[in-house]
């Protein structure tokens, strides 16, 4: 059985790869994070002209209509050139919530084709996260108002809003306090219609972050090969040192141990799995834990320089300790996964148990397995 990603999965990501060595590199990044607004217009036109915005946007508001696992490849890239998060929030967090409205609905009509076209910012303030990202910048919000019932969604204009906006150690984040006042006017969905739509969100958004580490992880390994084969001591490149092979190899080992969980959570959210709190809580955590193990061991290898603005470097690893607590801390994700585990009589843990469609959709056959990631892109 293939669950590799087809030639097509795979010469898109290569493709948005060559895009953003070009239009993101570190220097271009330093230069628009030193902006009073952190964010490059020119560069966000450029991702809309490359359809990245329209990617999760139903066909019928001009978009392409495509699926959850469309984005694992993707999102693995945006870590690694460590893009603004606004593309995420809006193109596929944001997009995603917009699409589930009914058919017809003026918010639904009105802000998919806009986000399509890369014409708008749509900031999302869930639950989970104390502080909404890009709302500053934002031209549309997506709110959460918890009530005893469950989560309505309200949906405001930045000018409904009393905004602060934040300092960051992370140049690329872009962090705000929103302050409004819930009201009829400014509902969209009611507490039980809201709360299905948030619970969907969140798990996008931890999915997202937790892609996106993996992506820093990548990157932080690749700028310490790089660095050790240059860097000499005693006549010698400290890449031939044992204890320096040692620490990137334990990088390579976090990595891989890391893309399984991940694949198999992005296909569990497309496919709406009764264990998917489970799957996705697994992936953040060790994606997280990849993310934190390459910053700590690239440093090491960096040494005290590692941290300093002139190496690239740091722009990725304090991405990496941001991304941890957004969309979900440890200690958030532990929890889910815990109680997922034990409440769970037949828990999805084990070889045979990846795959297991009776256990985590109900399907009649215990032995059915699930189609290959290369299929996905093909139906």
């Amino acid at each position: 059985m293939d669950f590799t990603f087809s030639e097509e999965q795979i010469a898109f990501r290569d493709s948005v790869s060559r895009f953003l060595m070009t239009e993101a590199a570190p220097e271009l990044l330093r230069e628009i994070w030193e902006t009073e607004s952190g964010r490059s217009p020119e560069l966000w036109t450029k991702i809309a002209e490359q359809g990245l915005m329209g990617l999760s946007v139903p066909e019928a508001e001009g978009g392409m209509g495509m699926s959850d696992i469309d984005w694992a490849l993707l999102q693995q890239e945006v870590g690694y050139y460590s893009l603004p998060d606004s593309l995420t929030d809006t193109a596929y967090v944001a997009a995603g919530m917009l699409s589930a409205l009914p058919q017809g609905h003026v918010l639904r009509s009105e802000w998919l084709p806009k986000i399509s076209e890369g014409s708008c910012r749509v900031a999302v303030g869930h639950p989970v996260n104390l502080h909404v990202a890009d709302a500053a910048l934002a031209d549309l919000l997506l709110l959460p108002h918890v009530t005893s019932a469950g989560v309505e969604l309200h949906v405001l204009k930045p000018g409904q809003c009393q905004i602060t906006e934040l300092k960051s150690f992370d140049a690329s984040r872009r962090l705000c306090r929103v302050q409004w006042t819930a009201s009829d006017a400014t509902r969209v969905l009611d507490a039980v219609q809201g709360q299905k739509v948030w619970d969907l969100a969140g798990e996008r958004g931890a999915l997202c972050a937790a892609a996106q580490l993996l992506g820093l992880a990548q990157r932080m390994l690749d700028l310490s090969v790089d660095y050790v084969a240059q860097r000499k001591q005693f006549d010698k490149a400290i890449g031939s040192f044992q204890a320096v092979q040692h620490h990137l190899a334990d990088i390579v080992t976090k990595i891989e141990f890391a893309k399984p969980v991940l694949y198999r959570a992005f296909y569990a959210i497309q496919h709406g799995e009764a264990d998917l709190a489970v799957r996705i809580s697994h992936a953040k955590l060790q994606c997280s834990e990849a993310g934190w193990f390459a910053a700590r061991n690239s440093l090491q290898v960096h040494g005290a320089m590692g941290y300093t603005w002139e190496v690239d470097l740091q722009m990725f690893m304090k991405r990496a300790w941001t991304l941890d607590a957004a969309w979900g801390d440890k200690a958030y994700h532990s929890a889910r996964l815990t109680t997922g585990l034990l409440r769970n009589p037949h828990p999805p843990v084990g070889p045979g148990a990846t795959f297991d469609r009776e256990i985590h959709s109900g399907c009649a056959s215990q032995t059915t397995a699930c189609k290959p990631i290369a299929e996905e892109m093909a139906a």
